[in-house]
């Protein structure tokens, strides 16, 4: 059987699996080596994740011996955490200390599940204020954006934190899109969401970091035989090796 590879996140996760998306780009990369489960819900915070962790991904029956423990999992909050609280999108706001905790708590829950499954971090992107002021997702008459650049590198501060505690590895999305000039426009496209290049940034970051931990096309075996490998004058004895 296949290994998994989880995804779980916010919308920025949620998307992904769209036509250039990050997910997308990870499910054919690892198109013959491991499947994509993608877990990603549109303006979830850390607290409603960890509220949700039993219902997304819930204990196998005792009486099987249920799937293997995947091998890895993305866990990529704080957008929405990050929420300004006196905006208009303060219903979905966390505090940093919240934030850090619950992330802690979802990494102990993931780990009581599937001690031995990589978990990878990743931070929320940087925030364009000018863009969200033109692409408000609710109403917004005090004309001021609801998210900060500076509110977003405060979480992705704690989001490597947690990481670190943890000894787990981890992404800084915050930073690393903010050193290619003109990343506002390049990898956002609403001044949160990502563009086609951003969604490529997402997906080279995470397969890098995938390799760092061991899994990559070179250490994942090929479901099946390849074409080459087939003795086309015995194919059921190719198959059964």
């Amino acid at each position: 059987m296949r290994p998994k590879i989880y995804l779980f996140g916010d919308s920025i996760t949620e998307e992904s699996f769209s036509d250039g998306g990050w997910g997308s780009s990870l499910a054919n990369h690892f198109s013959r080596t491991a499947d994509v489960v993608l877990r990603g819900y549109s303006g979830y915070n850390t607290r409603w994740a960890l509220m949700v962790m039993e219902k997304v991904f819930p204990p196998p029956p005792q009486s099987s011996g249920g799937d293997a423990p995947p091998v890895a999992v993305t866990v990529f909050f704080g957008a929405n955490d990050a929420s300004l609280p006196d905006r208009c999108s303060g219903f979905q706001h966390v505090p940093p200390d919240e934030y850090k905790q619950n992330l802690l708590s979802i990494v102990a829950f993931l780990k009581k599940q599937w001690p031995s499954t990589c978990i990878i971090l990743i931070t929320p992107p940087p925030i364009d204020e000018a863009a969200r002021l033109l692409h408000p997702y609710v109403d917004n008459p005090s004309g001021l954006p609801e998210r900060t650049n500076e509110a977003a590198g405060i979480y992705a501060k704690q989001c490597l934190a947690a990481a670190a505690e943890c000894g787990l590895p981890s992404i800084n999305l915050w930073e690393k899109m903010q050193q290619f000039p003109g990343w506002e426009k390049a990898y956002l496209r609403d001044g949160l969401h990502l563009t086609c290049n951003g969604n490529k940034f997402v997906f080279e970051e995470v397969v890098k970091r995938l390799k760092e931990e061991g899994i990559s096309l070179e250490n994942l075996p090929a479901d099946l035989p390849l074409i080459s490998e087939i003795d086309t004058d015995n194919p059921l004895k190719s198959f059964d090796n």
